[in-house]
């Protein structure tokens, strides 16, 4: 989708249409989760802090996010998939992979299902939606943003390389901002310069990522469209207006806003998980994580003690400005011998 949440606040508030609107955060502190068109002329990107968001754009409008809207249209959108093809992976609220190899309409070609389902998408929720169309995951997810808004692009199999040895280095789908710094004081700018490494090397300097990113250059990307993607982790965090400064104002939000909404995840999920972890971003932007793992999946009725157990684990090193609280190392509810049903 385009500029899935910010194009949603648009589609249902005329009023912002055509003007630069960021969603969540507000003029002094926050983060953006998405910003409109209007808003990323100016610069404004989703995951900016706001303030520096306001600073780029003087006039930007920020809206606080709506999650049970997107879900509502998110699930619109994810019918019209289904009705076209079995194969689909979700990766967002807003975005997933299509396997359309075998569709249920007979299309032989990917581009007229591409374009059938961006009609459709636009037909029964007004808003407008771009496809990456390839022979691989990878190649894709970078087609997809080739013509953004509202188009698509194909990259053919004899296209592949070629395509990719232009690239830069930020626009390879799985490498981030942190790893293309890495890559560019190696002197890798591009998918030629990526190219140019060996296999040896890469997995040297990159660990396991490394055969990836030999790969990926090449046009190789061996995953599967799988429709049931497994949940890793399941959890809830929150950015603060105001700091928290004491170890009990952690404690006591912890209690009374995060663990509430993650209580009522869980729930809803009936997810169980062995490892419990707490984050921490301290206003000077860095993130600390304190975490307990057990053989067994741990009791709901347990999180809370456990939770705060890990508050007061060390001492904080300064203002919190987001809190949060995940579960991980998840058990699926078809494990055979699980009992996942607990009393909340």
């Amino acid at each position: 989708m385009d500029a899935f949440f910010a194009s949603v606040e648009q589609l249902d508030h005329p009023e912002y249409r055509g003007k630069p609107l960021a969603v969540g955060g507000n003029r002094e502190r926050g983060v953006v989760a998405a910003a409109s068109y209007e808003a990323r002329k100016f610069g404004v990107r989703s995951a900016m802090p706001s303030r520096l968001a306001a600073q780029k754009c003087p006039n930007l409008i920020f809206v606080p996010p709506r999650f049970d809207r997107y879900k509502e249209i998110s699930r619109v959108i994810r019918k019209i998939f289904l009705e076209f093809t079995d194969l689909v992976e979700p990766l967002s609220l807003d975005e997933a992979f299509l396997d359309v190899t075998n569709n249920h309409f007979a299309f032989p070609y990917a581009t007229q299902i591409a374009k059938a389902i961006r009609h459709r998408i636009f037909l029964e929720t007004g808003l407008t939606a771009s496809a990456g169309i390839s022979y691989n995951k990878f190649l894709a997810k970078v087609a997809s943003d080739l013509n953004k808004p509202n188009g698509q692009a194909v990259i053919p199999p004899e296209k592949a390389e070629a395509f990719l040895e232009k690239l830069p280095i930020e626009k390879f789908f799985g490498i981030g901002k942190v790893t293309a710094e890495k890559m560019k004081a190696l002197g890798i700018h591009c998918g030629r310069d990526l190219k140019a490494y060996s296999l040896v090397f890469l997995t040297r300097r990159f660990g396991k990522s490394g055969r990836h990113y030999y790969d990926i250059v090449r046009g190789i990307h061996e995953s599967e469209v799988k429709p049931d993607r497994i949940r890793k982790s399941l959890g809830v965090e929150n950015t603060f207006e105001k700091d928290l400064l004491t170890s009990s104002s952690v404690a006591e939000t912890l209690t009374n806003k995060i663990l509430p909404e993650f209580f009522r995840r869980l729930q809803q999920s009936q997810t169980a998980g062995r490892t419990l972890t707490l984050k921490i971003k301290y206003n000077d932007f860095t993130v600390h994580t304190r975490s307990r793992t057990f053989p067994e999946a741990i009791p709901p009725g347990s999180m809370e003690a456990l939770a705060l157990e890990l508050i007061r684990q060390e001492e904080l090193s300064g203002p919190v400005r987001l809190l949060g609280i995940s579960l991980s190392n998840l058990i699926r509810p078809d494990d055979p011998g699980r009992q996942l049903r607990f009393s909340y």
